[in-house]
């Protein structure tokens, strides 16, 4: 039997090519990724390690936003065995555009670059300042954002926003601290680092020698963390490798999807082998065979299938890891992508292993139905067609699954509140529905094709009805066939919508929280922005309004809060209560403060002020806080300025008057904003476009990530016409005896693959519009619901099209075929 079986592979190599490809792509995804995950956590640490060689010992703060005082930097300089010693400062210092603005959207971290074997600032191009208090290295990404080259002038802000020049010596490279990868670092001379930012300590104190970790704790007390180099490394690769775990889990989602489909597509495939080889088995079994055998000999080729088609997966993933490496670089992601590119064992062993287990274990079940074959059928001059009912059990099952799964989905979308668990719910309920859908699926199939072939039995005539009768005619491998297609279609679907009502909501959010035209806020949490500012700009006859918030953070009702006011046209959004008659002795909280605070409308609150100590206010209104610009404290302008002073504002915002041209209006905000470098201006359809562009880009992401799952699917679908049109070779032929043309069963065929192209792409659309508004629902209080019905008839469309094109060989082949040689078949 095993001679047997080997000899069956090397007789029909083209019989499982499409099967080994469905394997290979699947392997290759899951490989890949492996391999990328592995590149890009060796780069991690290889730059973990170069760091963590220079510090023997770390002293860190105890809390998050703390400082190590410079008088514990001079106790650790005098211990034994201690060589050297630093402190590393690292704190906010914006570095200016050539615009005159601040870069990016937060400061730059400003960082001490030391000299001698502490130093661990990664110089990549040019200099460090060494001693040069004149000189400053910036990192890459910000140089190359802002134009900024080697030898250019750069200025940085000082902590009472005094503009300072200097000369731009080197470019380093952030390394792992994810921190500086989004804020930027500029290097400064530690004096000047410490006088460019103000800091009042060190982040971090750096120590090289044979003092212990212990010795260092010892004398500078409990106050702070203190960590050898490599618990330091350890950690550093940790918050960085966080990343690339990410990465690595989202990417092994598409993966198993690409693995459900090719798993789906290899059952279809040894179903089909199965049965066509019925007098094979059949004679196996007359000469001896046992059932066993005969079951042994079909797992053992799918074994063999399994693992030729996994080790050139591996090689597939390999080459895809080292694409996608190529590619990040060019883009500058995050990212180490310069480590060597390797398989490692476990990835070889995880790769072969994923492609042998899934495809043995797609092909157990019709290994067990070969050992049903009685020896008899070895007289049957052709196969016996057997017919499918739908049975108890399977209704049963489909029932139970579908109203369990229609149930959570409802609960998870209207019932539950927005959130995690409401998510869950509806992803549940999808999966349960889909089983349902799944063992439904040979009932829909009959149905379905006549529905979808309505039109092609009346466009195309003889070949297109037999192309729709052929298309329901074995209601089980049809549905095994499209529900592979199902599947990438249903989740194209469900991330298209997803995408598309999120774009709605938000916007329509947007449009709610940003009912003004310009906005002008601090770089800086802690900035502010002039009152001059506002005041220019409410003189100006092209803006039709200007509104202030002022804030400042106190304590209300015990707990610390922000507390503000506001002036100019802003509206309130009231839920409950009224701010009509607004004055001294009131306040108005926001929703989830009130809730916080144990506060409602008509109760009191205690404040604490500068000017007038603890007050007592009276609670008038509650406000929406989606909805709502004001502070989640907010009470009038006059009593604000008693109780804190002439406090700057911390937002403007600015609408443009009817008839004003956006451009006219926006230089005059620019103009008033100029002298004040960290003060931002952003408009709300800078802060739209954004959004959509980090949505449309998140969109062609996940369509490529599934594009591998439909492409399996459509060598699915090729794969099961190729085989059936060897199963059909004798009806194929009477077919041509009677009078069909080459090109009419070639348009047969074509038109049998588009049916079941669109049924399995309907079934997928249909399940992606419902679960993706379901999951709209459970994500977003407020969900807005959008179908993009272009994109979806696209989907359909195109899924039709590669069912079509997915039948041009098999076509091919059978109208090839000799009528008297395939007639004499059997």
């Amino acid at each position: 039997m095993l001679r047997t079986a080997l000899a069956g592979l090397r007789a029909h190599r083209l019989r499982l090519l499409l099967t080994s490809l469905a394997i290979m792509l699947g392997v290759g995804f899951i490989a890949g990724t492996f391999v990328l995950n592995d590149t890009v956590q060796s780069g991690f640490d290889q730059r973990v390690t170069a760091d963590a060689g220079k510090v023997d010992v770390a002293v860190l703060p105890a809390g998050r936003d703390g400082t190590v005082p410079g008088e514990v930097l001079e106790r650790v300089r005098a211990l034994p065995g201690v060589t050297e010693a630093q402190g590393l400062i690292k704190a906010s210092a914006p570095v200016l555009g050539k615009d005159g603005k601040a870069a990016g959207n937060l400061p730059t971290t400003a960082l001490s670059v030391v000299r001698g074997p502490l130093d661990r600032t990664d110089v990549v191009s040019g200099t460090g300042p060494g001693t040069d208090d004149r000189a400053a290295v910036l990192d890459e990404n910000t140089a190359k954002a802002q134009g900024f080259r080697i030898g250019d002038s750069i200025t940085v802000l000082d902590p009472g926003q005094e503009r300072h020049t200097f000369r731009l010596v080197g470019l380093i490279d952030t390394g792992v601290d994810q921190m500086l990868t989004y804020t930027g670092a500029v290097g400064f001379t530690p004096a000047v680092a410490q006088r460019m930012t103000g800091a009042k300590g060190y982040a971090e104190i750096d120590v090289a020698g044979t003092v212990s970790k212990q010795a260092v704790a010892a004398a500078i007390g409990g106050a702070y963390t203190v960590k050898t180099g490599a618990e330091l490394a350890d950690d550093l690769a940790a918050a960085a490798g966080v990343q690339s775990q990410m990465l690595t889990l989202g990417l092994l989602m598409f993966g198993v999807v690409a693995m459900m489909v090719a798993a789906l597509v290899i059952y279809n495939t040894f179903n089909i082998l199965v049965a066509q080889r019925t007098r094979e088995m059949a004679l196996l079994r007359c000469i001896g065979a046992t059932r066993g055998q005969v079951f042994g000999s079909i797992v053992l080729e799918s074994a063999v299938v399994g693992l030729l088609a996994s080790v050139l997966g591996l090689l597939i993933g390999y080459g895809l890891a080292t694409l996608t490496l190529t590619v990040l670089g060019a883009l500058d992601a995050p990212l180490p992508t310069d480590a060597a590119v390797s398989l490692t064992p476990l990835t070889i062993a995880t790769g072969l292993a994923v492609g042998v287990v899934v495809t043995m274990g797609a092909a157990l079940l019709p290994a067990r139905s070969a050992t049903r074959v009685p020896p008899i059928a070895a007289l049957r001059g052709q196969p016996e067609e057997q017919t499918f009912r739908t049975g108890l059990v399977r209704t049963g099952f489909a029932a139970l699954f579908l109203v369990a799964g229609l149930g959570v989905t409802v609960a998870g979308a209207f019932v539950l509140e927005p959130g995690e668990p409401a998510l869950f719910a509806v992803m549940g309920g999808g999966t349960l529905t889909f089983l349902a859908v799944l063992i439904l699926g040979p009932v829909l199939v009959k149905p379905l094709s006549a529905l979808v072939g309505w039109i092609p039995r009346r466009l195309f005539g003889v070949p297109g009805r037999l192309a729709v009768d052929n298309s329901g005619r074995n209601p089980r491998r049809a549905a095994t066939t499209t529900v592979a297609l199902t599947i990438g279609v249903t989740l194209m679907t469900l991330i298209t919508v997803v995408t598309a009502s999120t774009r709605l909501t938000m916007t329509a959010k947007l449009d709610e929280q940003f009912p003004v035209d310009y906005l002008l806020a601090a770089q800086e949490r802690d900035s502010v922005i002039p009152r001059s500012v506002a005041e220019e700009l409410r003189g100006r006859p092209e803006l039709s309004s200007v509104g202030q918030i002022r804030e400042v953070e106190t304590r209300v009702a015990g707990k610390r809060l922000t507390v503000g006011t506001f002036s100019g046209g802003i509206d309130p959004f009231v839920t409950a209560g009224s701010m009509s008659g607004f004055g001294a002795g009131q306040v108005a909280l926001d929703e989830v403060t009130a809730e916080r605070v144990g506060a409602r409308v008509g109760g009191t609150v205690t404040m604490r002020t500068e000017r007038a100590g603890t007050v007592s206010l009276k609670v008038v209104a509650l406000l929406d806080g989606e909805q709502s610009s004001l502070p989640p404290v907010t009470v009038a302008e006059q009593p604000f300025e008693s109780y804190f002073g002439a406090v700057p504002d911390s937002r403007v915002m600015v609408t443009i008057a009817d008839g004003v041209p956006a451009d006219k209006a926006r230089a005059v905000v620019d103009a008033a904003a100029a002298p004040y470098p960290t003060v931002l201006v952003s408009s709300s359809t800078e802060v739209r476009g954004q959004f959509d562009e980090t949505l449309d880009m998140l969109l062609m992401i996940i369509t490529g990530l599934l594009g591998l799952a439909i492409l399996i699917s459509l060598l699915g679908i090729a794969n099961t016409l190729s085989l059936s049109v060897h199963e059909r070779t004798r009806e194929s032929a009477l077919l041509r005896a009677l009078g069909l043309s080459r090109p009419q069963l070639r348009r047969m065929l074509s038109v049998e693959a588009l049916v079941l192209g669109l049924i399995g792409a309907l079934v997928g659309v249909a399940l992606g519009v419902a679960f993706g508004w379901a999951a709209m629902r459970a994500m977003l209080n407020g969900a807005l619901f959008s179908a993009p019905v272009g994109q979806i008839v696209l989907f359909v469309v195109l899924s039709g099209v590669a069912g079509v094109l997915a039948a041009v060989l098999p076509g091919r082949r059978a109208a090839r075929a000799s009528i008297v040689d395939s007639l004499a078949t059997g």
